[in-house]
């Protein structure tokens, strides 16, 4: 099973020989490729052979390239994910409308849910409360806006009532960070299973390769929120950025099994795909922090 993060922060040259990524910079390592789960490239000076896309692509890594400020810009994404990707993609256009709401009902109202328990685990149960009446009011493709309503009380909770997302400070630069690291799993898992990351459930901007990915990361935001608000960073460098990455490797409880976030973020995105293709939310898995 891949389950290691590799990250590349110097110049070098990436190579593949007889199963193996291997760095040649300074000296030579090598690290063996069925283990790699995502590989990110923070220095744009680096250097990758065809053979090592090729082989990166067939073994369905996740490959972040980063722009000079170490933030992820580009990503590789496979043109075949699955051998039937075909019928996936024809099915995925052909996802009717009013069972498309009922999953995002679903995704949305497990978002909030999760927001008010954490809100309730660090003592603002007020904030918590109007959370959870919130969940209720939730209708398909959230008609009534209860997202929007629930981020505003939520962000304030746990970052001050000043705070708003588009503010350019070190909270923000960590949470969107966070975020693009889940985005980036949740790409890998749905490239993989053969259908498109453009079309979303909900979301459906033109100009966003991830509409779908967008949608289905909703209730991991959460994760990356805790892990902010407990690290109370003064500033968001490099070292900062590679810690972030242990919020993949946290485990949760998905489906009675204690799995990492890596791995329940493909439980959870396969049992959305059952869902939408059988008509039924209720298959739906979510996982519960342990």
């Amino acid at each position: 099973m891949s389950w290691r993060t590799v990250i590349i922060s110097r110049r070098c040259k990436l190579d593949y020989k007889m199963g193996y990524l291997v760095v040649r910079g300074d000296d030579i390592q090598k690290v063996f490729l069925d283990e790699i789960a995502i590989l990110l490239v923070e220095d744009p000076a680096v250097a990758l052979t065809g053979c090592l896309i090729e082989a990166l692509s067939e073994k369905k890594i996740k490959t972040i390239f980063c722009d000079s400020k170490k933030s992820p810009i580009a990503e590789l994404v496979s043109h075949h994910g699955s051998h039937d990707s075909s019928l996936k993609i024809r099915t995925q256009f052909a996802w009717p409308d009013h069972v498309k709401a009922v999953i995002w009902q679903e995704i949305v109202s497990e978002k909030i849910r999760k927001q008010s328990c954490f809100l309730e685990e660090i003592g603002k149960e007020r904030e918590s409360a109007l959370l959870r009446s919130y969940i209720g009011q939730v209708q398909g493709l959230d008609a009534s806006n209860r997202e929007g309503h629930a981020a505003k009380v939520y962000f304030n909770a746990l970052f001050g009532m000043n705070f708003t997302r588009s503010a350019d400070n070190v909270i923000n630069a960590a949470l969107n960070y966070g975020y693009s690291l889940i985005l980036s799993s949740i790409n890998r898992v749905v490239t993989s299973a053969g259908y498109l990351t453009q079309l979303g459930v909900f979301h459906n901007n033109m100009f966003n390769h991830f509409n779908l990915s967008c949608d289905l990361m909703e209730p991991y935001r959460v994760l990356v929120d805790r892990y902010v608000y407990n690290h109370h960073f003064c500033e968001f460098g490099t070292d900062e950025k590679h810690a972030i990455w242990g919020i993949l490797n946290q485990e949760v409880l998905i489906d009675t099994k204690i799995q990492t976030v890596m791995n329940a973020i493909k439980v959870f995105t396969y049992s959305v795909f059952d869902a939408i293709n059988d008509q039924d939310a209720s298959k739906i898995l979510h996982y519960q922090i342990i």
